[in-house]
């Protein structure tokens, strides 16, 4: 003979699936795959012989409705990662580091050459044109974006 639930039993229960709600509402991002703020296209890196440093360019688009600062770069490609920025002083040039670049809301950021630019260094395995390279990029909203950079030589770049 089968025994019928109580109220008693129905009550834990209720009680149970609250608490799982409350558990998964606690543990969701604060951005759902598929609503992110940035995107990122035309990603590349251009090459360059002997382990010198390559670079890498991008383009970035946010959507939302608020400045978003790209804040760090990684990858697991490369030993060392860092966003500069190429600025002019009359006739010089100079490569400097830089903690940030905007996105502007409803705008693009182009990460290209003679501007902000991700410098790669110690490249952890043989890298060649043709590859591809996976770059971490970190936003101020706390997104992080896995992106795919196609990897250039310097004479079919761009």
């Amino acid at each position: 003979m089968k025994s019928r639930p109580t109220a008693h039993r129905f009550a834990a229960l209720a009680s149970l699936a609250a608490s799982f709600c409350a558990c998964a509402a606690l543990s969701t991002p604060a951005h759902a795959a598929g609503a992110s703020a940035i995107t990122a296209s035309h990603a590349w890196v251009r090459w360059l012989p002997n382990n010198l440093p390559a670079a890498g360019y991008v383009t970035l688009t946010n959507t939302s409705d608020k400045n978003i600062d790209l804040t760090d770069v990684a990858s697991p490609d490369y030993g060392s990662a860092m966003l500069h920025q190429t600025v002019s002083n009359g006739s010089t040039t100079n490569m400097i580091m830089v903690d940030k670049a905007t996105v502007p809301a409803h705008g693009k950021l182009t990460i290209a050459p003679v501007g902000y630019h991700i410098m790669l260094e110690e490249p952890k395995r043989k890298i060649a044109p043709g590859d591809t390279v996976h770059l971490k990029l970190r936003f101020s909203d706390g997104e992080t974006l896995d992106t795919p950079f196609a990897v250039k030589s310097p004479a079919t770049a761009q």
